[in-house]
């Protein structure tokens, strides 16, 4: 039986050109294809592939996006990004995502062709000095959760506010306390979180809400 393959590219030349390529070897059979990452999700579960081969950056979405989405309603499915540029952040949400490997448009045809079959066969394409530095970035990530963990869920709030760049007035303002208790919660935020000014608090809580949006994406079709 061949390795049965979905593809996902907004590129319609892109998209006809892999697909010639992998019909033409007698073990890989292409089943599917999608423009948009909502169309993949819904086409793929009638295609029921072995491997979507997906490109990473869509003009509406992101195969990222569809690929959490496909690891997290067919496990089955092994999922290869395809993207036009290396990029560590790209790299680390794929590896986030479940993807099990990831190709530059820019090999050989035959590389790619290689890689699809290593996927199929259960291996991985990720490089591995790649993966220890993700695997570092998640330990720094959980350390950093420690720290924020520490706070209380009024400190909490108030870093939120740091963060949106209020003044110890506003944020008093806001919370119905007098400026003064806020200077002290801020003082003890600061010195939970290990630093010495407010702004490094207020762009370590951005970052963190950042990071946080990114590794909790709204779902392909949900309405905020």
């Amino acid at each position: 039986m061949p390795t049965r393959i979905f593809l996902l590219d907004d590129h319609e030349v892109v998209r006809r050109g892999v697909k010639e390529l992998l019909n033409s070897e007698e073990d890989l059979l292409v089943v599917g294809e999608a423009a948009t990452a909502e169309q993949a999700l819904s086409r793929l579960p009638v295609a029921n592939p072995d491997v979507a081969v997906l490109d990473i950056q869509l003009e509406n979405g992101s195969g990222i996006e569809v690929a959490r989405e496909i690891r997290s309603r067919h496990p089955e499915v092994r999922c290869l990004m395809l993207t036009s540029f290396a990029d560590d952040e790209a790299l680390f949400d794929s590896i986030m995502a479940g993807a099990s490997g990831y190709i530059l448009k820019q090999v050989r045809g035959n590389d790619l062709v290689e890689g699809i079959r290593r996927v199929a066969a259960g291996q991985s394409l990720l490089d591995p000095a790649m993966t220890s530095r993700v695997l570092d970035r998640l330990r720094h990530g959980q350390e950093e959760d420690e720290r924020i963990a520490s706070l209380t869920p009024q400190e909490r709030k108030i870093l939120d506010l740091l963060a949106e760049g209020l003044t110890n007035r506003q944020i008093g303002d806001r919370l119905h306390l007098a400026e003064k208790t806020i200077k002290n919660y801020v003082s003890n935020v600061l010195m939970k979180l290990g630093m010495a000014r407010r702004t490094e608090a207020a762009v370590y809580a951005a970052r963190q809400a950042d990071r946080l949006a990114r590794s909790n994406p709204p779902s392909p079709g949900s309405h905020s």
